[in-house]
C-alpha cells in the first residue's frame, strides 16, 4: 500500500431494522484501523441523507455523482470503501452496483452475489441445485392467499418464518402451532414484501467466518451458538448474556473440518468476495446450510471478530487485507 494513508469510508446506517447493529459496527472498525494507515472517516447513508461524518465532529453531505466530499470548500475522494451496512442497500446489491457505477472499490461481494445471497429462498434453491443440505421451504409474497393447511402439509411444524430479504432475525419466528402462522407472517411480512417458511431443522447451530483474495485466504474456527431463547433471535444476538458463543465449537475436528470445507465451497459457488459468516444447523453431524451474511457484524461483540483474532488477525490487519485486494481488482 501507499506509505501515505489511505481516505477510506465505512459506510453505516441503511434503512432496515440493523441501522443500529451497522452504526455500531462502523464506529469499532474505525477504532481498530491503525490512522498510518488509513485516515477513515464513518459515512452515514439513508435514504433521506449521506453524510460524512469528520473526527472532529463536523457533518459533510456526500455528492452522489462521485461520492465525494467538501471538507473547508475542498474537494476530497475517497481511495475505497469499508461496506458495513447491514440490510438495504449495503447488503442487497444496490449499494455495491452503485460503487461499481461509479468505480470506487469497496470490501465486500459485488453487485449480483450481494443480491442473490440477501434472497434466502432464491439463495437456497441455487445452493439446493448444487447439492448442498438445504431445509425444505416455501416463498410467501404480501397479498397472496394463504393457506394454512398447505403451509403445514408442505413444511410441517414446527417451521421459521422470518422475512426473505433480511437480517439479525428482524421478525423471525418460530412456529410451534397451526395458530401462530398467520401472526407470525404478519411480522415477517410487516419488515419485507416476502416471506420465507422452513421447516425446523434440530441440531447444533454452527457458524463460520472467512475470507478469500487473490493473494491469500483463511477459513476462520466454528463457533457454536447456543441461544438461551427459544432460538437466536435479535435479542439473543445483540442482548449480553443472552447465548452463549462459544469458539471453537464443541465438535470434533471431523465436522469441524466438513463445516470449513462446505463453507469455502459455498463461497465459491455464490462469488463470494471479502469476508463472510455461513449459518449451519449440524444435524447428526452433518451441516445443513441457514444462510450466507455478506456483511457480517463487525461490533467489539460480533462473531467474525472474534474467529479471526483467534486466527491471529486484528481487525485492522483484516481490513488491511481486504483493502487491498479491493483496490487490486
Amino acid at each position: 500500500m501507499n506509505s501515505s494513508p489511505l481516505n477510506i469510508a465505512i459506510v453505516a446506517g441503511g434503512d432496515s431494522g440493523e441501522y443500529e447493529v451497522s452504526i455500531n459496527s462502523a464506529n469499532n472498525i474505525l477504532s481498530q484501523l491503525n490512522k498510518a494507515q488509513f485516515d477513515a472517516r464513518v459515512v452515514v447513508i439513508s435514504q433521506q441523507d449521506w453524510n460524512v461524518y469528520d473526527a472532529d465532529g463536523s457533518v459533510y453531505p456526500i455528492n452522489r455523482h462521485d461520492f465525494s466530499w467538501q471538507p473547508n470548500g475542498k474537494v476530497r475522494h475517497f481511495d475505497a470503501v469499508i461496506n458495513s451496512i447491514h440490510g438495504t442497500p449495503g447488503e442487497n446489491g444496490i449499494l455495491p452496483a452503485y460503487f461499481e457505477l461509479i468505480g470506487m472499490p469497496f470490501t465486500g461481494c459485488r453487485s449480483f452475489a450481494s443480491a442473490l445471497t440477501f434472497n434466502k429462498y432464491f439463495c437456497n434453491q441455487f445452493l439446493k441445485q448444487c447439492g448442498i443440505n438445504i431445509s425444505p421451504s416455501i416463498l410467501i409474497r404480501k397479498d397472496q392467499p394463504i393457506d394454512i393447511n398447505n403451509i403445514i402439509e408442505a413444511i410441517g411444524l414446527p417451521c421459521f418464518i422470518k422475512p426473505n430479504n433480511g437480517g439479525s432475525s428482524c421478525g423471525t419466528s418460530r412456529v410451534n402451532h397451526s395458530g401462530e402462522i398467520l401472526p407470525a407472517l404478519e411480522r415477517a411480512l410487516n419488515e419485507d414484501r416476502e416471506a420465507i417458511i422452513e421447516k425446523l431443522l434440530v441440531g447444533t447451530e454452527v457458524t463460520c467466518g472467512l475470507f478469500k483474495t487473490g493473494k491469500s485466504s483463511d477459513v476462520f474456527p466454528i463457533t457454536e451458538i447456543v441461544s438461551k431463547k427459544e432460538f437466536f433471535d435479535y435479542e439473543a444476538k445483540y442482548t449480553p448474556g443472552m447465548s452463549d458463543e462459544i469458539t471453537p465449537a464443541r465438535i470434533s475436528a471431523e465436522t469441524a473440518r466438513s463445516v470449513q470445507d462446505l463453507s469455502s465451497l459455498i463461497y465459491d459457488l455464490l462469488d463470494c468476495r471479502g469476508v463472510v459468516r455461513m449459518d449451519y444447523i449440524l444435524v447428526d453431524k452433518i451441516p445443513w446450510f441457514l444462510e450466507v451474511n455478506t456483511v457480517p457484524g463487525m461490533s467489539p461483540h460480533s462473531i467474525v471478530p472474534k474467529q479471526a483474532n483467534i486466527s491471529g488477525l486484528s481487525l485492522n490487519d483484516l481490513f488491511s487485507i481486504l483493502i487491498e485486494d479491493a483496490m487490486t481488482l
